[in-house]
């Protein structure tokens, strides 16, 4: 029997990284079921304009993810402003790409400061909250990525496969404690944001749309389910591909062309991305993020944006 959908109606969503993007698309979706959100950016003027535009009872602060007693200080904004918190989606990231012997230190400190520190610090904090009250839903928004590892993103794809077993392990310690708090993981392929810019889709798997991952999240908090895969499809390849021997499923991602997907790059297209990322993490100085972009590379001059 299918289980009745949950109302997100007045539910406290906090959501990282989401100004812009999935998380931004995913702030839209949910406050069209009613949900109270709040828009937590390293860009907090952007948060605030977000906030604004997606309307309702939404509300926008500063954030960085890397610093646990600023993510602290973004709970207990929203929960002053919206009330005690019911969901908390650990989204922000950043994905930098280099073949791994090209990757400087200070890029592979920063994708794993955001990207797996941020989500350490995001569920701990989350978890404090929670418990007391017997129940909460924390999505982590991981990637396919953390399924398989991807040449052109070593250390991006480590951070992924770090998120997929840290949502595992911490729902496994709140099923045998007896929690009712949910943990859903969301494991998309690529998806049409600044993240991916200057990539080329995969054979077989369609790019997605922010808002194909907001609606898996809305599905998922609606009917709690732990793995989320955007498209669903992409479950199943994954699976397969798992039970195979190891050769097959090399060949097989060779025929798919995922094996590139994050090598033969428009680097063109994707040096604005690439320079906001290296300046995504406040406490790296000024010398270590000039040394992810040099002066002249292509891009060197351009905005920062997702």
């Amino acid at each position: 029997m299918a289980k009745e959908p949950r109302s997100l109606y007045g539910q406290v969503v906090a959501i990282t990284g989401a100004a812009r993007g999935i998380g931004r698309a995913t702030a839209t979706a949910l406050a069209r079921e009613g949900a109270k959100v709040s828009i937590g950016d390293l860009d907090a003027a952007l948060a605030a304009e977000a906030a604004a535009q997606v309307g309702g009872d939404t509300i926008g602060f500063g954030l960085d993810v890397t610093d646990k007693a600023s993510f602290a200080r973004f709970l207990d904004e929203t929960e002053e402003t919206l009330g005690p918190l019911d969901v908390l989606v650990n989204n922000a990231g950043i994905m930098q790409l280099s073949r791994f012997v090209d990757e400087d230190d200070a890029t592979a400190v920063r994708q794993v400061d955001i990207n797996v520190h941020g989500v350490i610090f995001g569920t701990k904090l989350a978890l404090a909250r929670m418990k007391p009250r017997g129940r909460g839903h924390i999505v982590n928004i991981a990637s396919s990525a953390g399924k398989s590892g991807i040449p052109g993103a070593a250390t991006y794809s480590a951070t992924k496969h770090a998120v997929v077993g840290l949502s595992e392990a911490v729902r496994g310690e709140l099923k045998v404690s007896g929690s009712r708090i949910e943990v859903s993981c969301v494991m998309p392929v690529l998806v049409n944001t600044e993240l991916t810019s200057g990539l080329k889709a995969t054979r077989g798997l369609k790019t997605q749309q922010p808002e194909d991952v907001a609606a898996a999240i809305v599905e998922a908090l609606k009917v709690p389910r732990f793995d989320v895969f955007v498209p669903k499809s992409v479950g199943t390849i994954i699976k397969l591909t798992t039970v195979l021997p190891r050769p097959v499923g090399e060949a097989t991602a060779r025929a798919l062309k995922a094996d590139r997907v994050l090598l033969e790059i428009d680097q063109s297209r994707r040096a604005g991305y690439e320079l906001r990322a290296a300046h995504s993490e406040p406490k790296l100085g000024a010398g270590e993020e000039a040394a992810q972009l040099p002066a002249g590379a292509p891009g060197a001059d351009a905005g920062a944006a997702e």
